[in-house]
């Protein structure tokens, strides 16, 4: 017989340093509220450097870790990691081998990743108390063809990597930005292999009309004003709709996971797309749908009395000394949400208890020293709530304050 459970969700996890040795009071509060769930999430944004070796992928932005890291997740109380993200990769097919081997010997419920696209498609499954619960996690760039798994064909072998849900980056332009662009090919004689050259290692892109203009691998279109759409590919959203309803119809429970860094001029606000998307996964059978990347935090939705975390922000983000361009305040402040189900896994609340990455002051300039969350002041705490609660209200959620934390009641 099926017993209530929660789950509880955090934001991302770049972790770099082992965290089991920190002795902090409020890091010790955190821990206890994580150890306490049923089923305790987190994204892994980064990569294992294991027996499996590998090499830098990336410039600036590289980062990869050793086996321990997930021993002091393990340790912080979670048991279910989403692996599909913009760092798994940064060690190339080495690296998500590796990956894969060390979360495997752990034991955590984890999908994301995979030996080939078959492989990383596949629903992470795992039995907690009674309870099935699957994981299907996918990220949707933007980054290189080469960091998605690939089957094998009969010239090709199979390629390790990410889960990858296909989307394009689509430019809209007036008639004026159009014809500067066309002009631009024109004197550099532009033709279908210098497009091809340069599209590399991306397939040449096809395109659908005379008004579309293929600029050195970005696709512009001529339109009436200027914006960027984002175009998620159907057939490839609906694999992993199809992947989550066979979840759901075999008696899982299913967390429905995005990562992506197609972001909006205001990091706080949700992509439309993405909010389609997170729709669709709760109508394929998903009991859950949480999001990473932008590294802030997001509204909160209950659609269908499934929870929607549009993002959860950081929860660990371990920076190398130098890095300042992550000073912005909200980076550093995140919630952990416990969500409690019933037998039937009916949503019934949601707590969010605010966290501060490293504690305050926020505007003190040691980033890199921000090694674990603490539960965020009082006055910080109520701000937090009173904001996310503003913003999440648009969405149809009401968020209360109740003793420091935040509230969703009668799910």
């Amino acid at each position: 017989m099926s017993s209530p459970f929660t789950l509880v969700l955090t934001g991302q996890s770049l972790i770099h340093h082992d965290v089991r040795q920190v002795s902090d009071e409020g890091f010790s509060a955190i821990k206890a509220l994580i150890r306490q769930a049923d089923i305790a999430f987190t994204n892994f944004e980064t990569t294992i450097l294991g027996r499996h070796g590998g090499w830098p992928m990336k410039g600036s932005y590289f980062g990869c870790s050793a086996p321990v890291v997930l021993d002091a997740l393990e340790h912080i109380g979670f048991n279910a990691l989403a692996l599909s993200n913009n760092h798994a990769f940064d060690l190339g097919p080495s690296g998500v081998l590796s990956t894969l081997d060390e979360v495997a010997e752990r034991g955590f419920l984890h999908a994301g990743i995979g030996v080939d696209a078959a492989d990383a498609r596949r629903p992470g499954l795992k039995t907690f108390g009674t309870r099935q619960v699957a994981l299907v996690a996918m990220d949707a760039g933007p980054g290189p063809a080469t960091m998605y798994a690939a089957d094998a064909t009969d010239r090709r072998p199979a390629r390790p990597g990410v889960n990858g849900l296909d989307v394009s980056r689509l430019f809209e332009v007036d008639s004026g930005g159009f014809a500067a662009l066309t002009g631009i090919q024109e004197t550099f004689q532009s033709n279908y292999m210098e497009r091809a050259n340069y599209a590399q290692p991306h397939d040449p892109v096809d395109l659908r009309s005379d008004d579309e203009i293929d600029f050195y691998g970005t696709v512009f279109r001529r339109a009436s004003e200027n914006r960027r759409r984002i175009l998620v590919d159907e057939a490839s959203l609906q694999g992993h709709l199809s992947a989550i309803s066979r979840a759901a119809s075999e008696g899982a429970f299913v967390i429905a996971y995005l990562h992506h860094h197609h972001w909006e001029p205001n990091w706080r606000e949700v992509p439309g797309w993405v909010q389609s998307l997170a729709r669709a996964c709760v109508d394929a059978g998903a009991g859950a749908f949480v999001s990473h990347g932008a590294p802030v935090m997001q509204p909160i939705e209950i659609y269908r009395g499934a929870p929607i975390f549009f993002g959860l922000g950081n929860f660990l983000f371990h920076l190398h000394e130098g890095e300042v361009e992550w000073s912005a305040p909200e980076v550093w402040k995140s919630v952990v949400a416990t969500c409690r189900f019933d037998p039937n896994a009916r949503l019934q609340s949601v707590d969010l208890h605010p966290v501060v990455i490293g504690g305050e002051p926020l505007d003190a300039q040691n980033y890199h020293e921000r090694i674990v969350p603490v539960p965020a002041p009082k006055t910080l705490a109520a701000e937090m709530i009173d904001d996310l609660a503003a913003r999440s209200r648009s969405h149809g959620v009401s968020i209360t304050l109740e003793k420091g934390y935040g509230m969703i009641g009668g799910c």
